[in-house]
C-alpha cells in the first residue's frame, strides 16, 4: 500500500531546464555516449524496437477489486511483507483492495491470456513534496506472482507508470520501500532514481520530464492495445470453452452409441 514517505526524505534539488527531456532519466544525457542518427529513420527504429519489446498494460478500474485481491492474495507470505512493509494478512489485504480510489489514483495491470492478473502496479497521486506543499508527487507500488518474474514486468510497470505521472504534470515519481526489497529498488535505480536509505527502509526520487505531445501519444496508443489485447484475450477463452463443451458433448454421445451397441 502506497504509504506517507517518512520525516528524513528529502526532495530532490533543483534540475537544470535542460535536463529535462531525457526520458526518465534525471541525469539526462551520456556525454561520452555516441551520437545518434536524428529524423525520420532514428524515430522509426525506436518504434520498431519498443514494439518488438511491448508488454501489454491494462488501465484497471473499479470492477477489477476481486482481479485485484485475488493477485495479492495469491502473494507468497514473503512477498506480501516486501510489497505493503508488513505481514499483510488475507483480511487486511481486502481492505487495501477495498480502499483504493479509483478517482483519484491509478492501478495499472498485465494479464496472462488466462485473464489472470499477474503484475499489477498502484500509482497514488495527491502527495505533496517534503518541504515543497506547492508540487505534488506520485507514490509507486508493485507486484508480480512469483511465476512471472524474471520477464521485466515490474520495470514496464514502472515506466508506464512513470509515463502516466507525466502526462499529469508531476515531476516525480516516489518509491518507499524495505531496504532488503533488492528488486524493487534496482528498477528505481536503473531509472536514474535518487535513494535514501534510513536503516531498514528506502526512498527513491525519480525527476521526470514535462509531458510532450509525444507522450501523451504514446499513452493513448498504449492504453488502446492494451484494451484491444485483454478483449482478444477474453474472446479466445470464450471460444476455448465453447470448443472444450463441444468436445465433452461429442464424447458423451460417442460413449453412450458404443454402449448401446454392446
Amino acid at each position: 500500500m502506497p504509504r506517507q514517505p517518512h520525516a528524513a526524505a528529502k526532495p530532490l534539488p533543483a534540475e537544470p531546464a535542460g535536463d529535462r527531456d531525457h526520458g526518465l532519466s534525471p541525469l539526462g544525457p551520456d556525454p561520452e555516449a555516441p551520437a545518434e542518427p536524428a529524423g525520420p529513420l532514428a524515430n522509426a527504429r525506436a518504434a520498431l524496437e519498443r514494439l518488438s519489446t511491448w508488454v501489454p498494460i491494462r488501465s484497471l478500474a473499479r470492477r477489477h477489486r476481486r482481479r485485484i485481491a485475488e493477485h495479492l492474495l495469491a502473494l507468497t507470505p514473503q512477498d506480501r511483507y516486501l510489497r505493503f512493509g508488513y505481514p499483510a494478512s488475507d483480511a487486511q489485504i481486502h481492505k487495501y483492495a477495498l480502499a483504493i480510489d479509483f478517482g483519484r489514483d491509478e492501478v495499472l495491470g498485465i494479464f496472462n491470456r488466462h485473464l489472470q492478473l499477474i503484475a499489477l502496479a498502484h500509482l497514488a497521486y495527491g502527495q505533496s513534496l517534503p518541504g515543497e506543499p506547492g508540487r505534488t508527487m506520485a507514490e509507486f507500488g508493485v507486484s508480480v506472482l512469483p511465476q512471472s518474474r524474471g520477464r521485466g514486468l515490474g520495470r514496464r510497470l514502472f515506466d508506464t507508470a512513470g509515463l502516466h505521472a507525466r502526462n499529469r504534470g508531476i515531476d516525480t515519481l516516489f518509491i518507499h520501500a524495505l531496504s532488503e526489497n533488492r528488486p524493487m529498488l534496482r528498477i528505481a535505480t536503473t531509472a536514474g532514481a535518487i535513494v535514501e536509505r534510513d536503516g531498514s527502509e528506502s526512498a527513491a526520487w525519480l525527476r521526470l520530464p514535462p509531458d510532450s505531445f509525444g507522450s501523451q501519444v504514446e499513452q493513448a496508443l498504449a492504453r488502446h492495445l492494451g484494451e484491444l489485447d485483454f478483449q482478444l484475450k477474453r474472446q479466445a477463452q470464450v471460444l476455448s470453452g465453447i470448443v472444450d463443451g463441444v468436445a465433452e458433448v461429442k464424447a458423451h454421445f460417442e460413449s453412450s452409441g458404443r454402449a448401446a451397441k454392446e
